[in-house]
């Protein structure tokens, strides 16, 4: 076995145990966010956050599946939103199970079910309010981005 089959194995390895840990971190995150209210659910509702107060975002989660990979209009949403995420320093990353995404951060029984292809996680004050899942995802993005992985896909926990 040569260095790079070994090293090879072992990254693997580690990258499995990476998104795993990242994905029980995220749905930490937005079960706690949820419940303090600082969570903005849906793409035009995102970008009049973005646009109105970009300081209060903490964090990215974009989402699609297979069914909207060929809509053009999403597309274009998300590259706008991921360079408004990478000049402002806002940490990203990309979710492949919308449907498990949108039980997560669900909706009230009298609301329709939300737009959950973009979801941000907000903060009244930078200072106000720190949570351990938001630190483990924020050096999960650095982590990435240091393998020049600028965002990151995680993989949600089944339930």
């Amino acid at each position: 076995m040569t260095f790079e089959e070994f090293s090879g194995q072992d990254n693997t390895a580690t990258t499995g145990d990476r998104m795993q840990s990242a994905g029980t971190a995220l749905e930490e995150l937005l079960v706690s966010a949820k419940k303090q209210d600082c969570l903005t659910v849906g793409v035009y509702e995102s970008a009049q956050v973005m646009n109105v107060d970009p300081d209060s975002v903490a964090f990215c989660v974009l989402a699609t599946d297979e069914e909207y990979e060929c809509d053009i209009a999403l597309q274009i949403h998300f590259t706008l939103i991921q360079a408004f995420c990478f000049d402002n320093d806002i940490n990203i990353v990309r979710v492949n199970d919308i449907e498990r995404l949108a039980d997560i951060v669900g909706s009230d029984q009298d609301e329709e079910p939300k737009d959950a292809h973009c979801i941000l996680v907000t903060s009244p004050n930078s200072d106000s309010w720190k949570d351990s899942a938001l630190e483990k995802l924020g050096l999960f993005c650095e982590e990435s981005r240091n393998v020049y992985e600028w965002v990151p896909t995680i993989t949600l926990p089944e339930r």
